[in-house]
């Protein structure tokens, strides 16, 4: 059978006469084989009915099957593990009235069984034909001679065949299905119901209900009953933000997509290609916690998203909300039975009432009644009724119902009582996520690492794998296997502890337990670390050991080997760009280590610096700065020095340049570099080159193009000797010192570096690294600039929807404003310009050089559309702040006053707009040279306000030198040139520099 997407099957015309109907008859977890049979036999020319038939909540009766049997036509029924259920006592009369009813049929009525277990007589009488362990031709072949339906030509068949049910989706990594799952048709049918009417626009569910509910375990039977309705099946375990972001990212290679470093790259490219597919998709968010956890990685389009959590808020999602409450006593006295054979109705009933159907506590416990044949039945219900707790050196807690307790204590008893190993490992384990336990971690780790108890276990794989199997059976903990390896042996890499058990768990033990187990816990993590996150090749296991870090105590400790692990994760997040996540671990390690060891402790400062750097990565600047001076202040206080100064420095020069406190960030560069090269002598080391970086970036900051320029030049060289021509420092010094060109005006040149710089970016870090979109970003402003508007244009809209999906964009904003006004689409260019001007207020404050520089653009399109007064009255107010915060020869300050010279000769005060231009120009020539094109535009608006003023002869002078001076920098056909000597009104519109 094709399993290929939209295949068509060639079929011969339709026949004249009808072709004798068949009914599939199916419980709810054969819908997929249901639905497969009813397109073998459409196909094959005989219409099919699906009817879900599921009698047992109602007294068995004749006048129910004479209903089925009344229409015309075969009857298929669907035998499956929900047919096992006739051996029951309850059932029998069913059972008798299939025995006896359906064989009398036996023209019409004929069964295939999909379930590999032995059927009951009352099914068996039917004399089922096994789809299950052939292919699917032969199991078609099965299906169409069962149902009396030969095979012969039908129409035109259209839709998308539907996948063999025993053939998993092409991309799939769901958990095992839970053989022993019953119940919860309602919630089934509700969920496909709702997900199956979404259409184009996709379906979003959200399936709540209280802990312990079996929500994970609906969630998994779902996806294996309705696999065949999908190409892509992905299940992210979502508990924890980290593991999500990872799980949902581990989906590219399947999909085809790069790897690239930066992780929120990876998800919006997971996105993107969801979102754009032609195949079917599921994704599955097991566990959130909320929607923070998971809403920025759910894709829109029209696939399917499955969530399960505890809360019903989920606000934002436009998701639909299905409760899954507790069993229905019919539910679990049927569940309890079916997981101890022993148990009888009224034992089932009683043992429901105690554990409030509870589907995790009946679990549980009908297991402990299943592993203790000779207990008494009614004595163990009594005393979990009762809530009177056999313990195994646990204590009582006041956060779960005494029966509970009481349930939990006995099968913690029992596990003892089996094996005293697993009770061991159980005690280490919870002090590990509960998601996903690590196993392979404790496999691999040093003998001396952990107890000769546990390390006796661990190095005998014998008594290992039997631990582990009594702890899965006894305390109804479900086993992950890995991917057979070469030998085709499959071992236990994972087990999922509920949380409920394991919080009473680690809530029953002694201080003394407890601190021996969080000790080998850590231990255990420490020697899986690979001590090296910036190699792509370790991302998985700092991934892996993330979640661990809590609930080993890993962020309490005192122990450096174990604080350098948790330093190294943090690492990996900031390389990763997970800045979230990044300051939430660094703000636990600082808030927790700092009291026990000091703040200016090493590990402590390594925290403190990665703290700074993940807020000022999400753009919390004021508590950047805070820190950094709180830091840098202690460390001077001590008289420290080296390295650890020098980093503090940095760091908060940093923060300083974004703030726009550029004085004061220069002076701690230059401080930094001094003490470096101090330190390190000759060696060009990159820590150095990238303080030379920012103290480069800080001088044109200030205004200082020329000295920038040249420093810029010194580090490239210096990143191309030390580091090669293809790291990424390499890149970013070429990226700033084709900047610096263009905003020396030599254009020109700065479009040749900027062009190769760009194409190597996207060559060694990809089209969507961030560098490689400010790459582009910048050249498209050399395009602009050299005379290429349009093509600037491209990039720049390109570079900018790229970054609005990834990070800030307000810069990328801020310059596509001014291009569209460049291009005449003023209203665009407003709005856009606005909305840059907002951010910039919001982000940074209303006194930031960017902030006024963004509302100056806003200005220069009110001037285009003919609003000169609100245009000067703007301009105006923003000479006045560039001058306070910036002083009266920043270029930034002399390219505004530009602006409102020509405000004000638009508005009619030429006095004003000549007085101005003059005193604007002098400063310009003492500040950027006379040739620069600040100075050149600033002589040729002087021209114009003079010639208006009547002074011709020495306008007309004035502006044949501009037009001279601009001739020899561009050329005479460049548009800069063509555009001065159209008399049009010269301008300045603010671009923001990348910090």
């Amino acid at each position: 059978m094709s399993d290929h997407e939209g295949a068509v099957e060639p079929t011969l015309p339709e026949p004249a006469e009808e072709s004798p109907r068949v009914t599939v008859l199916f419980a709810g977890q054969s819908q997929a084989w249901a639905d497969w049979i009813g397109q073998q036999l459409e196909r094959a020319g005989h219409p099919a009915v699906l009817i879900r038939w599921d009698p047992l909540h109602l007294k068995p009766a004749d006048s129910a099957l004479a209903d089925l049997l009344e229409p015309p036509g075969h009857i298929l029924v669907v035998l499956d593990d929900w047919y096992l259920r006739f051996d029951s006592e309850k059932y029998q009369g069913w059972a008798r009235l299939l025995r006896d009813t359906l064989p009398l049929h036996r023209d019409r009525v004929a069964a295939v069984s999909v379930t590999a277990k032995p059927l009951p007589p009352a099914a068996a009488t039917l004399r089922p034909v096994a789809l299950r362990g052939v292919g699917p031709d032969e199991a078609r072949r099965r299906v169409l001679e069962c149902a009396g339906a030969p095979g012969r030509p039908g129409g035109v068949v259209l839709e998308r065949p539907i996948r063999f049910p025993d053939d998993r989706p092409g991309i799939w990594n769901a958990p095992r299905r839970n053989r022993q799952f019953t119940g919860r048709e309602d919630a089934f049918e509700r969920v496909h119901d709702i997900l199956a009417a979404s259409g184009e626009e996709g379906g979003r569910v959200v399936v709540h209900g209280l802990s312990g509910v079996g929500k994970t375990q609906a969630a998994m039977e779902y996806v294996h009953r309705f696999a065949g309705e999908y190409d892509i099946v992905w299940w992210v375990g979502a508990a924890a933000k980290a593991s999500a972001r990872e799980g949902f990212a581990a989906l590219a290679p399947a999909l085809g997509l790069p790897q690239g470093s930066r992780l929120g790259e990876v998800i919006t490219a997971v996105r993107g290609a969801l979102e754009t597919t032609g195949r079917r998709w599921l994704i599955v968010f097991d566990g959130a916690e909320s929607p923070e956890a998971v809403g920025e990685l759910i894709p829109e389009g029209p696939g399917h998203v499955l969530v399960t959590a505890n809360s019903p808020e989920w606000p934002g999602l436009s998701a639909q909300l299905v409760q899954l409450p507790p069993f229905d006593r019919e539910e679990s006295v049927a569940f309890a039975r079916r997981r101890a054979e022993r148990l009888g109705e009224q034992d089932a009933d009683r043992l429901a009432e105690a554990v409030q159907d509870l589907p995790l506590l009946l679990d549980q416990t009908a297991t402990w009644i299943a592993n203790n044949p000779a207990a008494s039945i009614a004595d163990y219900v009594r005393g979990i009724s009762q809530g009177d707790p056999h313990t195994v050196s646990t204590m009582p807690s006041r956060e779960y119902p005494a029966s509970f307790q009481a349930a939990w204590s006995k099968t913690l008893n029992s596990l003892h009582e089996t094996s005293a190993e697993a009770w061991e490992l159980l005690k280490l384990l919870a002090h590990f996520s509960p998601d996903s336990v690590p196993l392979r971690l404790l496999q691999n780790a040093r003998v001396s690492d952990l107890p000769p108890h546990l390390a006796a276990l661990v190095t005998d794989p014998s008594s290992w794998n039997s631990a582990l199997r009594t702890l899965s059976r006894v305390t109804s903990t479900p086993l992950e296997y890995d991917d057979p390896g070469r030998l085709g042996t499959r071992t236990v890499g994972s087990l999922r502890i509920h949380r409920l058990l394991h919080r009473f768990v680690r809530g029953s033990l002694p201080d003394q337990e407890h601190e021996r187990a969080t000790a080998t816990a850590c231990r255990v993590l420490v020697a899986a670390d690979p001590r090296d996150p910036a190699g792509s090749h370790n991302w998985p296991r700092y991934a892996e050991l993330i979640p661990h870090l809590e609930p080993s105590g890993a962020l309490t400790s005192t122990d450096p080997d174990v604080r350098r692990l948790v330093l190294n994760c943090i690492e990996y997040l900031r390389v990763r760009g997970e800045f979230r996540e990044g300051r939430r671990l660094s703000g636990l390690a600082v808030e927790s280590w700092r009291p026990l060891s000091g703040p200016t402790d090493g590990l402590v400062l390594v925290a403190t610096h990665q703290l700074a750097h993940m807020l000022r990565q999400l753009g919390e600047y004021g508590r950047a700065e805070e820190l950094g001076r709180d830091t840098l202040r202690r460390l001077m206080a001590e008289g420290r020095g080296g390295i650890e100064v020098v980093r503090a420095k940095n760091g908060l020069g940093g923060t300083l340049m974004v703030l726009g406190k550029y004085a004061e960030a220069r002076a701690l560069f230059e401080e930094a570099a001094g003490e470096t090269a101090a330190l390190l002598g000759d060696w060009k080391v990159p820590r150095l080159l990238a303080i030379r970086h920012n103290l480069a970036v800080t001088l044109a900051l200030q205004g200082h193009y020329a000295k920038s320029l040249s420093r810029h030049d010194e580090v490239l060289e210096e990143c191309i000797s030390v580091l090669g021509g293809k790291d990424h420092l390499t890149l970013q010094a070429g990226l700033y010192k084709a900047q610096m060109l263009r905003l020396m005006g030599r254009y020109g040149e700065a479009l040749t570096i900027q062009e190769y710089n760009h194409r190597l970016h996207r060559q060694i870090l990809g089209d969507d690294h961030p560098q490689t979109l400010t790459a582009q970003h910048n050249l498209a402003l050399c395009l602009r600039r050299d005379g290429e508007p349009e093509r600037a244009r491209g990039l720049l809209h390109e570079a900018r929807e790229a970054m609005l999906r990834r990070a800030d964009a307000t810069a990328f904003t801020c310059d596509y404003a001014m291009l569209l006004r460049d291009l005449g689409r003023h209203d665009e260019a407003h709005e856009l310009a606005a909305e840059a001007a907002a951010g910039y207020e919001e982000l940074l404050g209303a006194d930031h050089p960017y902030t006024i520089g963004a509302y100056d653009n806003v200005a220069l399109v009110l001037r285009e559309t003919g609003e000169h007064r609100a245009a000067r009255d703007l301009s105006e107010r923003n000479l006045r702040a560039f001058t306070r915060v910036l002083g009266h020869a920043h270029p930034w300050t002399l390219g505004c006053a530009m602006n409102v010279a020509s405000a004000r000769a638009a508005d009619g005060d030429l006095p004003g707009a000549a007085e101005l231009g003059r005193s604007a120009l002098v400063r310009a020539v003492t500040s950027v040279g006379q040739t620069h094109v600040l100075s050149v535009n600033l002589q040729a608006g002087l021209a114009q306000d003079l010639r208006a003023l009547g002074r011709r002869a020495q306008a007309a002078e004035l502006l044949r030198d501009a037009v001279t001076t601009l001739t020899v920098a561009l050329g005479e056909n460049h548009r800069q040139t063509a555009y001065m000597r159209s008399g049009a009104r010269p301008y300045w519109d603010f671009e923001p520099m990348p910090v």
